[in-house]
């Protein structure tokens, strides 16, 4: 079996420390080329660029862009034959059917489905709470090691299993390791349907708050067995497999309006 060529890419920026570390896991492997923002570029969802400068770097390619810019100009022009695009590792999960169109790790994962190339995303849920803020945590590479192994595991052997005959990607949350962990269990999983965004408007200003964080934090979540949101919370790498059309069946009550219309 010849090596497998990887496109790397992510939201947090080429010089972040998950991404270094999935570099470093896949490379042990495959043929990795990164092609990532050169800045920080978290939450822009599947923004686009018309134009986005290019500079050279020692593992790959920076980009002035987004993820999906760092897709379609990995795809089309600075490593066109790749087997595989993996985009993470994400500092902070991507879990919830609501965020998977607001992150830039899994937008990149989403673009690439549309070249019909398999993609990972690939995300890391940091706890909160404690002494140390949750932005400040992960700052070194065996911090990712869970987010890794699941990474390295599905690029060897999702496509040889025929995972992508009936998915165009997977969305692969796994939890923060302590120091004495065992290798946390894995679940296939789906997208969670809770929503708990709130809004409120004081002197010209609306401020915007998620509270599932809070409530993640707390264990108040009615999320049942089998969602990704449920998983992690308990532990547990989750892989959710999707697929990138929003498209669903005719149904006879729009089919009775299209048929009534003028």
């Amino acid at each position: 079996m010849s090596e497998r060529s990887i496109l790397l890419t992510n939201d947090d920026g080429i010089e972040s420390v998950g991404f270094r570390a999935l570099y470093d896991a896949l490379s042990e492997f495959a043929d990795v080329t990164a092609v990532a923002p050169a800045t920080d570029q978290s939450a822009v969802g599947r923004k686009m660029s018309s134009d986005a400068v290019v500079t050279e770097h020692e593992l790959g390619y920076a980009l002035e862009g987004t993820p999906a810019d760092c897709t379609v100009a990995g795809l089309e022009a600075l490593c066109p034959d790749v087997d595989m695009v993996v985009s993470g590792v994400n500092k902070g999960a991507n879990i919830g059917a609501y965020v998977l169109g607001r992150s830039g790790t899994v937008s990149a994962a989403v673009e690439a489905a549309f070249f019909d190339v398999p993609a990972i995303a690939l995300s890391m849920y940091v706890p909160p709470g404690g002494d140390v803020p949750w932005h400040e945590k992960a700052t070194d590479p065996r911090d990712y090691r869970e987010a890794t192994r699941a990474a390295s595991y599905f690029v060897k052997h999702a496509e040889p299993a025929g995972v992508f005959e009936q998915c165009d990607y997977l969305n692969v949350n796994a939890p923060m390791p302590t120091e004495d962990a065992e290798p946390a269990d894995m679940e296939v999983t789906y997208p969670s349907e809770l929503y708990d965004m709130t809004a409120t408007f004081d002197n010209g200003t609306v401020r915007l708050h998620d509270r599932i964080w809070e409530r993640m934090s707390s264990g108040d979540i009615p999320d049942p067995e089998g969602t990704d949101r449920r998983a992690i919370v308990d532990g547990k790498v989750s892989v959710s497999p999707l697929t990138a059309p929003h498209t669903t069946h005719h149904h006879q009550a729009l089919d009775a309006l299209a048929e009534t219309y003028l």
